[in-house]
């Protein structure tokens, strides 16, 4: 893993297979995303579990960081940060965003997650988990499950509206999402609920709060 400026396969140096379904679309269009995801803060998008957060700095990661706006804010606040994005030309954007953010870059994607490894105190998937089929979800929550420290914090933010024709996206209810979690022995603290901050009126967002045990 390396600094935010540089690049690398994951722990093994293996390179990870992006899913047809869906990174094609972000890597042709990672410059026009970024314009749009680096529009709006964190502290707007994330308003509503703001207040959940660590108070005391924590290992973090980002998983599918995107243009890295999340993980910056995340690093700004102390946390120790890996950032995750299968996609190489976001991730490359990312550096050159955020090149003196102190943030680790990650080539992996969900469900496997292999190239992360311990425990995390704060898990972030934003506008992520709608690219999972049902059989990935489940996976991934498990995987997620065992990255996460006890006592840690887990977010997932659901997009809900029509899935657009050019990649492979899914409406995933926020209710089959934390009874997902709690089947994997979570504890939904919140499911919150928002307008798409970029202005899509047939789009809005749940944003679920997810907690491991007990410090």
């Amino acid at each position: 893993m390396t600094r935010s400026g540089g690049d690398q396969g994951g722990a093994s140096g293996r390179r990870y297979a992006p899913d047809s379904g869906a990174q094609p679309y972000y890597a042709r269009a990672a410059d026009d995303l970024a314009q749009r995801y680096e529009s709006v803060t964190f502290e707007a998008v994330h308003e509503e579990i703001l207040h959940l957060l660590p108070d005391v700095p924590v290992r973090a990661v980002d998983i599918g960081a995107g243009t890295g706006r999340d993980a910056t804010a995340l690093a700004a606040l102390g946390h120790e940060v890996i950032a995750v994005e299968p996609v190489r030309q976001l991730r490359l954007v990312a550096q050159r965003l955020h090149a003196d953010a102190n943030v680790v870059w990650l080539e992996d994607s969900l469900p496997g997650l292999e190239g992360l490894d311990g425990e995390f105190g704060l898990i972030l998937l934003s506008a992520v988990w709608m690219h999972l089929d049902e059989q990935e979800r489940a996976a991934a929550m498990d995987r997620l499950v065992e990255l996460l420290a006890p006592g840690g914090l887990l977010v997932i933010s659901l997009r809900h509206g029509p899935p657009p024709a050019d990649r492979r996206m899914f409406d995933v209810p926020a209710d089959e999402s934390a009874a997902l979690a709690r089947e994997c022995g979570l504890s939904v603290l919140q499911v919150g609920r928002g307008q798409d901050q970029l202005g899509r009126n047939e789009i809005h967002w749940s944003e679920l709060a997810l907690r491991k045990g007990h410090a």
